[in-house]
């Protein structure tokens, strides 16, 4: 082969190598791009405190940026946004919250100017704003088991998570139309998970004693919901509260009168009341968690160690 044609062939496949390299290069930084765009395209969503967390992580999986607004550890009651908290808010494409007053900051959201979704969890569960609407026809019964509470702990009754489980599947699939299959499924497989965790409590507690006494009015809807009669050391929703001697001294009354030799704690809070209830009837402590904050295992995990706490305490 002569020298020019040598010469030839070497430009022609410099040519031939220019666009090539470039496209190469191109395809890479447009995968990269794409990859960029596919991450911040995904649905950015804001769960108020732990349960709503690990319910729109099932929901969304990998297909929702799902991140706790109130840090882990922190127990959420009277929980206020800081600013940085408030510019995060800002960038979310839904704010899930449980409703029924839980989430006090939510009114300021309008005066923040949030252009976000909020995901009332709540929404279907409730009639009048605290009754439970499973059937209109028993809204007369809720009122006599239910006449002057505020308790937003509906996550504790795993028949209502189930709601708040559906209302996040609906949220994300009115916002993400395309997934919408995607997320109704994950839904309905954690729903049946939620709906075995139901049973399984219906079933343990079915022939057991019906009484027992909490820490803090955490558990109306789970007693509702289990034919149980939830009795309480502190009257209100507010775990930090103090009990009066007057209070104490009924509780422990109480619990002589029904022969209950358990008393309940949380994780969250100092045991050191519940001791002195329990000292006083020659009885012991054990934890009922009203599953506020992150702990080990999971939402199921963690209702069924109350579960074998409350069998503990009543079978």
């Amino acid at each position: 082969m002569g020298v020019n044609n040598q010469v030839k062939i070497a430009i022609i496949s410099i040519i031939i190598a220019i666009p090539l390299t470039s496209y190469s290069v191109w395809a890479s930084d447009s995968n990269l791009k794409s990859g960029e765009t596919n991450e911040n395209t995904k649905l950015q969503a804001i769960s108020s405190f732990y349960p709503l967390y690990e319910f729109a992580q099932q929901v969304g999986q990998e297909k929702v940026n799902v991140q706790l607004l109130v840090p882990e550890g922190v127990e959420p009651h009277d929980w206020e946004p800081t600013i940085q908290n408030v510019q995060e808010l800002q960038k979310s494409d839904l704010i899930i919250i449980n409703g029924i007053g839980f989430e006090s900051w939510v009114d300021n959201l309008e005066e923040m100017n949030y252009q976000g979704i909020v995901v009332d969890t709540s929404d279907g569960i409730f009639i009048n704003k605290n009754k439970i609407s499973k059937d209109t026809s028993e809204l007369q019964v809720l009122k006599e088991n239910f006449p002057e509470s505020n308790d937003p702990h509906i996550w504790l009754s795993p028949v209502l998570a189930k709601t708040q489980v559906q209302n996040i599947a609906d949220a994300f699939s009115k916002s993400d139309p395309p997934n919408q299959k995607f997320y109704q499924k994950n839904a309905q497989s954690y729903i049946d998970e939620l709906e075995k965790l139901n049973l399984k409590i219906r079933n343990d507690l079915l022939t057991c004693n019906k009484d027992f006494i909490s820490f803090h009015d955490a558990f109306s809807y789970f007693a509702y919901e289990y034919n149980l009669n939830q009795h309480t050391i502190l009257s209100s929703n507010n775990p930090h509260a103090e009990p009066t001697a007057k209070t104490l001294e009924n509780i422990i009354n109480t619990a002589k009168e029904l022969n209950l030799d358990i008393i309940f704690t949380e994780d969250t809070v100092n045991p050191k009341i519940s001791n002195v209830v329990a000292n006083e009837i020659n009885g012991k402590v054990l934890v009922l968690s009203p599953l506020e904050i992150s702990g080990n295992g999971n939402y199921i995990s963690r209702m069924t160690e109350n579960l074998e706490n409350l069998k503990e305490a009543l079978c």
